[in-house]
Parts: C-alpha cells; structure tokens; sequence
C-alpha cells in the first residue's frame, strides 16, 4: 500500500501531496507519512508546498477511527495533529498550501499553520466546523484560529463552526488567494520561487518572533 502523502523535491522545492484515494483523512498513517516528507525537506529544500489531491485537501480527523478509539488514543491522535500543526506554523523555511479543495477541521488547521495559503476556486468548503459536530476545539486549533482567522469572523468561525466557500474564505484569513483549478500548483511554484532567496535563519527567528506567544501555548498544551 503506497504512503497516503508522498515528496517530490525539484530545484530545492518540496511538493508534499496527501492523497489517501479518499478524504485525506488525518490519521497516524498520515501523520507519520508527513512527517517523513517534511524531515526529508528541511535536509533538502528550501521551501515546502503542501498539496491535496483533486477536489480534496484535508478532510480533517479521521471521524470513523476517532469513533472506533478509546478516550486516550483519541487524545493521542488529537495531540498528533497538533504537533504537525506546531512544527509546520515553526518550519525553519517557507510553507505553502496548494489548497486542491474542501479543507475543514484539521484540514483548515493546516492550512492556516501554512505561510501563504493559495486556494482553489470552486465549490469548496473551508473552515473549522467543530460546533455543528458537537466537538470542542483543542488548543492548538483555537489558537491557530485566533491568530491568523480575521477578527470581524472569529465568532462565526469558531463558535459557530461555518464553513466557507473559497472567496470568503480569503476574506476570513484561512486563504490568501484564489485561483482557478490548473493554475493552483504553478500560483504555489511561483511563490516558491520567489520566497527561496528569502530561506534561512533570519526568515526563520522573524517568523518564530511573530508567532512566539501562539506557539509556546500550543506547545504547552501537547504531551512532551
């Protein structure tokens, strides 16, 4: 069976692409396949692009197996995500989101722990839609929320759970922009390129002194 997410390094370029043949549900396998693509870059690349496959970027957590768990694993798989959103919202290089489509709950979560998030037009669903589940954010979610989310959304985004369509999704902060379909991974390429030149410590030190309050309380909220 081939990893859910696999790597393509080119010109110092990493493209990351999670497709599981389905949701691109966050599971441990895709937990894990992820984070090997990312060890890879950080030694390879310069600039890492996160994509989906058609129509599908995230799904989120993998609802049948949380279901099919008990209460501790759940928290650990929970944790899990987390954790990849704390590492990418700290890579030491730029991150972009190709986002191929619908990007909700821990889909969303990724995308806004991305640098520069590039959506794709369509009818497409973005968004963090915990409350219309019965669910409670965790902190790493909420904090990603309340850092990159505008502030006019905030209430409906995080107390209301809504989810929306790509062009407001730019306008709520979980994109940046728009593109249509076949244009999505040369708009990614495009910003890669141009951010290269920028990769190295001092991009790294101001990203981590802009998100320092966010990232330590996400940190102090997830197991050692």
């Amino acid at each position: 069976m081939s990893a859910p997410a696999t790597l393509e390094i080119k010109d110092e370029i990493a493209t990351i692409t999670m497709d599981d043949g389905k949701a691109n549900a966050i599971n441990p396998p895709m937990l894990e396949a992820l984070h090997a693509c990312l060890d890879q870059a950080e030694k390879e690349a310069k600039v890492v692009i996160i994509a989906g496959r058609e129509r599908r970027f995230s799904g989120g957590f993998d609802l049948k197996l949380m279901m099919s768990l008990p209460g501790e694993e759940v928290k650990a798989l929970v944790d899990g995500g987390g954790k990849l959103a704390h590492r990418l919202f700290s890579f030491p290089m730029p991150v972009i989101a190709a986002c191929t489509g619908h990007g909700v709950a821990m889909g969303c979560f990724i995308l806004l722990s991305c640098d520069v998030r590039i959506g794709t037009a369509g009818a497409f669903k973005i968004g963090a839609n915990e409350t219309q589940i019965n669910m409670v954010l965790p902190i790493f979610a909420s904090e990603l929320v309340k850092a990159r989310v505008a502030s006019d959304f905030l209430t409906r985004s995080m107390v209301f759970g809504e989810l929306f369509d790509p062009e407001t999704a730019v306008k709520a902060g979980y994109l940046d922009q728009v593109v249509e379909a076949d244009a999505l991974l040369a708009t990614a390429h495009g910003f890669a390129e141009g951010l290269k030149p920028l990769s190295g410590p001092s991009l790294t030190g101001n990203k981590r002194l802009l998100r320092e309050e966010t990232l330590a309380t996400i940190k102090a909220s997830l197991p050692d």
